[in-house]
């Protein structure tokens, strides 16, 4: 019987499923988790693995998409955060959208019931003391400032931090859908899905010009004491977009392609926002990719400037909350522990990664890790040919900014990407025949993405100890 606990700060995703990792290994987990406590600016409720910011996992494409592939992965590894959000999504085109209090409420019961974890509701000020010999920090990116100088003061290095920002909710029954219409990116079915899981408000080019116009015109929320703090590139609020060009955004969130007007399909939308299903009843809608620092008034009046949203009912309107990360590569060794404190590891977004299911695979990772160690077993890291290895080799041997080397990229957060994934073997054999229709041109392209999830699955079958047979079954 294991008697010493793991003990584990934070009870976001990550935290979360690094206590189900440790404690499905048989190793006791006391889980510290400071809300409601102490609450944060984004956080609404006490559960455990709420979702702040979008409810969507992404891609769940295991074959040609790098989040797909973690997805994979990570089922692969019993994660309670996967189990949990395939039992409560919601339509959502190719991508794993979840109901995000039925999803937090699933694991808040799974780790209140389990035999091995205790929770704690307590904020901790400080790194864990030294009789913690085993212990975990996820407190994610909106860690409290009294830790997040702890850890500056232990490291000897600064902190980094950005603003995350929030997309607003909206009410269903208050879009036109005379004007709108629901459709999913190329009729692309995901899970859960139809074809037709996202509404779509169209543009002509005049509309949207004078959008882009009021998007840059708009008063912003200002933030002198963050000057100079950068925002991460993947999460880019909707009027910083804007300002880089008129039409940057007509290349991101609101590209057309792909989208037919149901109401009028023989013209072409010069633009098209995205509403996403945010909840299982279909009453709330997020619009996507539209995270923004606008200040709350002037997000009604510009916004219900788009077509379709003129009388909308904003059940959330958007907001910024700071991110806090820890240069990674420096501080922490290829089983995420903090180089001189080697039995702290820091696990989720506080890390470097970026994306909730990122931020998962980390707590799994560090889960694992930490109940290896605690069992005296041989600590096992993941193939870098897997997505799990391939992010955990970013962060723990990332880009490290250097004096001497001036020109060099600094360390920044990342989600999973195909660019993370070490090149196929020379002599991999792909098969470009499979793909017809409108990915014709791009087959090689695919072929690369499809040999590398293959291998990358393989691998981490191998890594699991998931026998051949078993893999035969699946």
């Amino acid at each position: 019987m294991i008697k010493n606990p793991v003990h584990i700060i934070g009870g976001g995703l990550a935290g979360s499923e690094a206590a189900w990792q440790v404690a499905q290994a048989g190793v006791p987990v006391v889980l510290h988790e400071m809300r409601p406590v102490r609450g944060t600016d984004a956080h609404k409720t006490d559960g455990l693995a709420e979702l702040v910011c979008s409810n969507s996992f992404r891609s769940d494409d295991a074959q040609t998409n790098a989040v797909g592939l973690l997805h994979a992965e990570m089922r692969l590894a019993n994660s309670l955060i996967m189990a949990s959000g395939d039992a409560h999504q919601v339509p959502a085109g190719g991508a794993l959208a979840v109901d995000r209090d039925a999803f937090s409420a699933a694991v808040t019961a799974k780790l209140e019931t389990h035999p091995l974890i205790s929770i704690v509701r307590e904020e901790v000020t400080g790194l864990p003391p030294e009789d913690w010999d085993q212990a975990i920090l996820a407190t994610g990116p909106l860690t409290a400032p009294s830790l997040a100088q702890a850890i500056a003061e232990r490291t000897g290095a600064d902190a980094l931090a950005f603003f995350d920002a929030i997309a607003p909710i909206v009410h269903f029954d208050t879009i036109d859908m005379n004007v709108c219409w629901f459709q999913s990116r190329y009729d692309k079915v995901g899970p859960g899905g139809t074809g037709k899981d996202y509404i779509n408000c169209p543009m002509d080019r005049a509309q949207y010009e004078a959008f882009v116009q009021a998007l840059v015109d708009g008063q912003k929320t200002e933030f002198k004491q963050w000057e100079g703090t950068p925002y991460f590139d993947g999460c880019l609020p909707i009027e910083v977009m804007a300002e880089r060009g008129v039409e940057t955004l007509r290349h991101g969130p609101m590209k057309p392609m792909g989208l037919t007007n149901a109401h009028n399909p023989t013209v072409k939308a010069y633009a098209v926002v995205q509403l996403r299903q945010d909840n299982a009843l279909g009453t709330l809608y997020n619009m996507v990719g539209f995270q923004t620092k606008l200040k709350h008034g002037e997000q009604v009046r510009v916004f219900r400037t788009i077509p379709g949203l003129e009388n909308a009912d904003f059940a959330r309107l958007g907001g910024l909350h700071r991110n806090t990360y820890i240069n990674s590569p420096t501080l922490l060794d290829p089983t995420l522990r903090l180089k001189g404190r080697p039995g702290l590891r820091f696990a989720g977004q506080i890390t470097g990664c970026e994306g909730y299911v990122e931020s998962a695979a980390i707590g799994l990772l560090a889960g694992r890790f930490a109940a290896a160690e605690r069992l005296g077993r041989e600590v096992s890291v993941p193939p870098a040919t897997t997505a799990f290895g391939a992010l955990l080799n970013h962060i723990t041997g990332g880009h490290i900014v250097s004096d001497d080397e001036p020109g060099k990229r600094s360390f920044q957060p990342m989600n999973v990407n195909f660019g993370l994934f070490p090149p196929l073997d020379p002599g991999t054999k792909l098969r470009p025949d499979d793909f017809e229709g409108r990915f014709r041109g791009k087959d090689k392209t695919i072929a690369k993405k499809k040999a590398t999830t293959a291998r990358a699955l393989r691998d981490c079958r191998a890594w699991l100890g998931i026998a051949p047979a078993a893999q035969a079954a699946e």
